[in-house]
């Protein structure tokens, strides 16, 4: 426990090196500790490690392949490294297990976005806006979503929430943080110019 504590504390620092070393030592002396198998690839994650973030989360997935904080971080990790099949099978998986979860509803139509499919896009992002209605991320995702679909009206409508929720969304260098928030370049991109045409 002392040690997930201080790699979670190094973690917040940006301390990665650090916090993945006290969380690996945390792993190996309470192997069957399922939240320290998530707490260290999610930490891999953010540091730039996929692969070794992918390794530590099918740890926890192999002790519990039911494990909904496992599969919801893995289903990340493909997302983040561009693996769009194994992202969607992963959220549909924990979305199988828990039918109200939000991360995977937005994860999935991050993905479902990036395949050019753009009705499953709207069908998550409105289930996670429906889930999470005071996180604006979900509904940049359906912004994104009807916009890229040619209802430019449906867009600015989804956006104008995001900005009700959080103003800094009025601003374009603040939308560089949605890389952070699962977005590939190219959304980013879509969401400067509902922004632009806002």
């Amino acid at each position: 426990q002392a040690l997930r504590q201080s790699g979670l504390a190094a973690r917040a620092g940006d301390r990665y090196p650090e916090a993945i070393a006290d969380l690996e030592k945390a792993v190996v002396l309470d192997p069957d500790n399922l939240s320290g198998h998530v707490l260290l690839g999610w930490t891999l994650h953010l540091a730039g490690q996929s692969d070794t973030a992918k390794t530590a989360l099918k740890q926890a997935l192999k002790r519990d392949p039911t494990h909904i904080p496992a599969l919801n971080a893995l289903g990340i990790v493909y997302l983040v490294a561009g693996n769009l099949p194994e992202a969607i099978a992963t959220h549909q998986q924990a979305l199988s297990l828990k039918s109200d979860n939000e991360i995977a509803r937005y994860n999935l139509s991050l993905a479902f976005h990036r395949l050019q499919d753009y009705n499953q896009a709207i069908l998550n992002a409105e289930a996670a806006t429906t889930l999470e209605p005071h996180n604006p991320h979900p509904w940049v995702a359906l912004a994104i979503a009807h916009w890229d679909k040619g209802d430019k009206a449906a867009a600015q409508a989804a956006y104008q929430q995001a900005t009700a929720l959080d103003a800094r969304y009025r601003d374009r260098p603040f939308l560089a943080h949605l890389k952070n928030a699962g977005f590939a370049p190219a959304q980013i991109q879509t969401t400067q110019q509902i922004l632009e045409n806002h």
